[in-house]
């Protein structure tokens, strides 16, 4: 099981860029495919970005949604356990609460069916 802590988020201009933190622990981090998820309220929450793990048998990927293609970067550092996700040209429609969370299996991440959330990070774009 892993726990995460998100952090980063806060005003910013359209156009303007951010770094979001995903801080995990209480498992092998290395181990879990991660997802940065968003949600605005009377929406669902949906998946914005991903990568994988790497193993001696598959490299590293990352896969993002139509909305972010271009803009977002989804990283991991395995030695801080740490997921960033760098937001550039933010556009209004981007203002959200922004969550991560992990699986070993990559179908269960992009489910986004999780019993378990962190409080995530706000994220306003605003003039």
């Amino acid at each position: 099981q892993v726990q995460f802590v998100e952090s980063g988020g806060g005003l910013v201009q359209p156009g303007g860029s951010l770094r979001l933190s995903c801080a995990a622990s209480g498992s092998i981090f290395s181990a879990y495919h991660v997802g940065w998820f968003r949600q605005v309220p009377g929406k669902a929450r949906e998946l914005v970005a991903a990568i994988t793990t790497d193993s001696v048998t598959t490299d590293l990927s990352t896969n993002y949604a139509d909305s972010v293609k271009g803009r977002f970067t989804i990283s991991r550092d395995n030695a801080k356990n740490t997921v960033y996700l760098q937001m550039n040209s933010l556009e209004p429609e981007d203002t959200a609460v922004y969550y991560c969370n992990a699986d070993k299996s990559l179908l269960t991440l992009v489910a986004g069916e999780f019993s378990s959330w962190g409080q995530g990070t706000q994220v306003t774009v605003s003039s």
